[in-house]
């Protein structure tokens, strides 16, 4: 296992040594690869495990790909990866309620924000108001929130996730946000997905109520970008020593934070479709985003 003493992460993959093949008890790792992705699946199998890492429960997929910040020649295969490793961690697709976690505001941090905003809302279409392009489709109903921070609501993302769901009745939650890693490399070109929750700002030490199958009563899907690495963590990563303890610790995001977001935006919203509207064909979804 890595060292994470110095390091601020929210990627599974990272905690352990890709050369080893020596895993704690109760932790195991299956790697698989695709023309355009690499993928390695972290399964943690109890919460006595869990807890030596610091992680709850289940499946941590990581995909690895070209710097999501590239207008990519194979996007389409990129999001059928996605889609088909995030269908998997799906048990029932009938009512969606995707969340967008994040401040819109902060570009690094909107990531959540911006892909809540390209889903394709169906849970008020009915049979009687269906526009022609949708006419005859068997849609599942999708409901689409942008949380927003506590700071600017006054009110913690789960709180109003829980009223929502009271009302909505989903069967899946799938939360988008912005995560952090420890390894510069994989800062906007790795993408995680997840079936045991999310704690929103966990990895910038600002950990949030968790939303979790446990908290919510539903599975909650996570899926996220790292866009932003601590300095701390890029010290300790270049250098294998502790940093300065008097060297003052700031988050570093890459120098095209904005292409990142908005391309990678595009990338997880239109996967998210593909997965949630298996029915609509990639240009119905892209007329419709």
């Amino acid at each position: 296992m890595l060292s994470s003493k110095y390091s601020r992460t929210d990627l599974a993959v990272e905690l352990f040594d890709p050369d080893s093949n020596q895993l704690p008890k109760g932790i195991r790792r299956k790697l698989r690869k695709s023309s355009v992705c690499s993928i390695t699946e972290i399964i943690v199998d109890d919460m006595v495990a869990g807890i030596r890492i610091g992680k709850s429960k289940g499946r941590y997929i990581t995909i690895e790909t070209d710097r999501l910040s590239a207008h990519p020649q194979d996007f389409a295969e990129q999001s059928s990866n996605i889609s088909d490793e995030l269908s998997a961690l799906i048990p029932n697709k009938e009512r969606l309620l995707v969340v967008g976690l994040g401040n819109k505001s902060i570009t690094p941090d909107a990531l959540g924000p911006l892909s809540a905003s390209r889903i394709i809302a169906t849970r008020h279409v009915t049979k009687e108001n269906v526009g022609s392009e949708l006419s005859g489709l068997q849609l599942n109903s999708v409901s689409v929130l942008s949380a927003g921070v506590m700071g600017q609501t006054g009110i913690e993302s789960s709180e109003m996730i829980y009223a929502i769901c009271e009302k909505v009745q989903p069967t899946c939650i799938i939360a988008i946000d912005a995560l952090a890693c420890s390894d510069i490399s994989r800062l906007g070109t790795t993408i995680q997905i997840t079936d045991s929750g999310i704690s929103p700002g966990s990895g910038v030490q600002n950990r949030r109520k968790e939303l979790s199958k446990e908290t919510l009563g539903i599975p909650v899907i996570a899926i996220g970008v790292p866009t932003v690495v601590d300095m701390h963590s890029i010290v300790h990563s270049i250098t294998g020593t502790a940093p300065d303890k008097h060297l003052p610790n700031m988050m570093v995001t890459p120098r095209d934070i904005d292409k990142l977001i908005e391309r990678t935006a595009h990338l997880l919203a239109f996967s998210i479709n593909r997965t949630a509207q298996p029915n609509l064909s990639n240009e119905d979804i892209l007329s419709l985003m």
